[in-house]
């Protein structure tokens, strides 16, 4: 990495770092919980809960919309700095394969991300949580040929989780489920690059789960062989999905995947795989795979990963 690019990825990670140095102070709430529901952290649609967490590595492996060969890999930080208020970073690395004609391929970098999140609303009654956030993407902060743009992008975004435990008894074997979602609007920092457009787009996604632990803890108990693997499974559909909304030229294509798959979640950690199922070509020409392990930093070392400022800031 050459000492410009150095300098502008430190640049990018300065809010982050200066909020980390502060010192911390005690108080804290579950991670990622709403009364008895506990929303997990999913791979591709960012869950609404604001928690001291790190996903390392989330690793996929598809075709791309020019039928290339493509692995990412990359990972997440975030830090609560108030008990509801968290700042998160994340990076991610793209190796695309040259095609057959030697042309097409990448290797390097993505811009650095950062995203701030206030989670104002958690009703433990009705396990509803809502979070606002603002992404933004730093310019300059990766490596061209991998697809980094040269200007900034802002996203504000919202966040949304609400599981079913709240239904009769009747419905019982409903309760369990859990949907969670993200409506965020993309603008680029600049209209035009080299007299092409840059999209202003709505960026989106939905999951729905079926969480084993819940049913184990507040429905019916998981016996028989297995069981205590089973309790841990949360079943997940997820879809992540871009739909440009203006600054565009052509017809309207919304792109993204629909990812199957399941979440085993313990103590201290998660696991994750899904398939990655492309919507259309223009979002991929086959079916690919992503994995990612993800760690619980605040159930991991309580006196260390706690808000930084104390106090219910609600």
């Amino acid at each position: 990495m050459n000492r410009t690019l150095a300098l502008k990825r430190a640049a990018a990670a300065a809010p982050l770092l200066f909020l980390l140095s502060s010192a911390a102070n005690e108080g804290a709430l579950a991670h990622g919980f709403a009364g008895d529901r506990f929303f997990p952290a999913t791979i591709v649609v960012d869950d609404p809960a604001v928690a001291d967490e790190l996903s390392l590595p989330t690793v996929s492996k598809f075709k791309n919309g020019d039928g290339l060969a493509e692995t990412d890999a990359g990972g997440e930080f975030s830090k609560r700095i108030t008990e509801h208020f968290g700042v998160s970073i994340g990076e991610n690395w793209t190796h695309i394969k040259p095609g057959a004609d030697g042309t097409g391929g990448a290797n390097g970098f993505g811009n650095l991300e950062t995203t701030f999140k206030y989670q104002f609303l958690t009703n433990p009654e009705h396990e509803l949580m809502l979070s606002a956030g603002l992404s933004l993407e730093w310019a300059n902060t990766g490596a061209k040929n991998a697809g980094s743009d040269g200007f900034n992008t802002y996203t504000p975004t919202l966040y949304f989780g609400k599981g079913f435990g709240d239904l009769p008894a009747e419905f019982n074997l409903i309760r369990p489920f859990a949907i969670t979602g993200q409506f965020g609007y993309a603008v680029p920092g600049q209209d035009l690059t080299d007299g092409a457009l840059n999209a202003r787009t709505l960026e989106w996604g939905l999951t729905l789960q079926y969480s084993l632990p819940y049913l184990n803890s507040n429905v019916k108990a998981i016996e028989g062989p297995g069981s205590e693997f089973l309790k841990h499974l949360i079943p997940i559909v997820e879809a992540s999905l871009s739909t440009p909304l203006s600054n565009f030229d052509g017809p309207q294509i919304t792109t993204g995947t629909i990812n199957p798959g399941v979440i085993w979640s313990g103590q201290y950690m998660q696991f994750g795989v899904e398939a990655t199922i492309p919507i259309n070509r223009e979002s991929g020409k086959s079916v690919g795979a992503i994995a990612q392990v993800h760690f619980y930093l605040d159930d991991m070392f309580p006196s260390f990963a706690k808000p930084l400022f104390a106090g219910d800031d609600k």
